[in-house]
């Protein structure tokens, strides 16, 4: 067997491994369900007038921010958002929760890059 034949099999092997960590990282990324994508657009779109143009902005919006925040932490940070409006201990223990906190700082980054990239 001659030195391309040798190589074959492991040039093979390293498009197969590529491919592999290519399809992880696109699921990673695409792990929100089009609910969430939809209902954040909503929301986007009704902060940034609801022209054509902030459908685009908005939709690059949220895949910025599922780029970079897992859908279990938006989660988290979206509950936070909401529960932090209740009034009352059970308000007060969301907007002092180091965990909520890092969850909203979290997604606020991730906002200000979708801010950058797509607005």
């Amino acid at each position: 067997m001659n030195f391309a034949g040798q190589l074959r099999p492991v040039v093979a092997a390293i498009a197969m491994l590529a491919a592999t960590g290519y399809a992880v990282r696109a699921e990673e990324a695409n792990d929100y369900p089009t609910s969430a994508r939809a209902e954040y657009v909503y929301g986007c779109m009704k902060a940034n007038g609801e022209t054509r143009q902030a459908i685009e902005q908005c939709s690059c919006s949220i895949d910025v921010v599922a780029s970079i925040v897992p859908y279990e932490r938006y989660v988290t940070a979206e509950t936070a958002l909401s529960m932090s409006q209740v009034r009352g201990n059970l308000g007060t223990q969301f907007r002092t929760s180091e965990q909520a906190n890092a969850a909203v700082n979290d997604l606020r980054r991730a906002q200000a890059e979708a801010e950058v990239r797509c607005f």
